[in-house]
């Protein structure tokens, strides 16, 4: 057979079986005020599909940083969103995942680096303000949330890429709320790698999804390597832990969007 008609159909056969995955929907908070940090923001919540259907159905929650970058291409950095919305209905539609809630927090583009980092660094003059920000998730947005739609308030999951992969990672060990966290590339090195005793210390044990990409750089690998092993040291198991290393993937958000899915499963099992 001629390989363009083979392209063709290979193609016309991805096309139908995605025109047969069910989509949730997404709706926009377009101004979310925190009096905690004295600021607004907007919030995008993914739906599951189903979620109509099963009224007495109730949802567990991933709480998701830089919501600029998740769903929408037009708003997201360099133009690339991470098409989250997608990755879960293909991971609801195949059963590889739970249907959950996905809640997209925007971040402030004058704020981001404070509100995502736990400690105040001298030299750049700027971060500390993760607990506050960690209030804000749990105080002020997750009772909204919990208020609107059918969620498992008792399954609540934080996760981000980069800074918003080591806040996600730092509220997850220090807050009791969070039941687990995707941290993705996250920024290890901030404040001298503070976030390695941190991780030393904890005394929870939250579920972690845990990666970076192979083309982000010599020290990041390492960084992530090292977290992974004080993790490890401190009694996560395979159980609970799951590093994973995207050999091709380098520090953007069209690398950690081609692994979502298999971040929502590992999340969300079925089991």
């Amino acid at each position: 057979m001629d390989m363009s008609i083979t392209l063709r159909h290979a193609f016309r056969r991805v096309l139908n079986r995605r025109s047969r995955v069910r989509a949730g929907r997404l709706e926009v908070i377009p101004v979310f005020t925190s009096t905690i940090l004295g600021n607004t923001r907007q919030i995008t919540v993914y739906v599951p599909p189903g979620y109509d259907e099963h009224s007495d159905r109730r949802y567990p929650v991933v709480y998701m940083q830089d919501g600029q970058n998740l769903f929408d291409d037009s708003r997201a950095f360099a133009g690339v969103s991470w098409r989250l919305h997608r990755a879960a209905d293909d991971a609801i539609g195949a059963r590889t995942a739970q249907p959950m809630i996905i809640v997209g927090v925007d971040h402030m583009q004058a704020g981001r680096i404070n509100e995502y980092t736990p400690i105040f660094d001298e030299a750049k003059k700027a971060g500390g303000r993760a607990c506050d920000y960690g209030r804000m998730l749990v105080e002020e947005l997750k009772p909204l949330i919990d208020s609107r739609y059918r969620t498992l308030a008792e399954r609540t999951t934080i996760g981000g890429s980069s800074l918003g992969g080591l806040v996600s990672l730092y509220l997850a060990l220090t807050r009791d709320e969070l039941r687990a966290a995707a941290v993705m590339s996250p920024s290890v090195w901030w404040h001298d790698r503070a976030i390695l005793a941190t991780a030393g210390e904890s005394a929870r044990r939250p579920r972690i999804w845990l990666d970076v990409g192979g083309r982000e750089g010599r020290e990041a690998i390492a960084d992530v390597r090292t977290l992974n092993e004080r993790l490890r040291a401190r009694g996560w198991t395979e159980r609970n832990l799951r590093f994973f290393e995207d050999r091709r993937a380098d520090h953007s958000e069209r690398a950690w969007g081609g692994r979502a899915r298999k971040v929502l499963e590992f999340l969300f099992p079925t089991e």
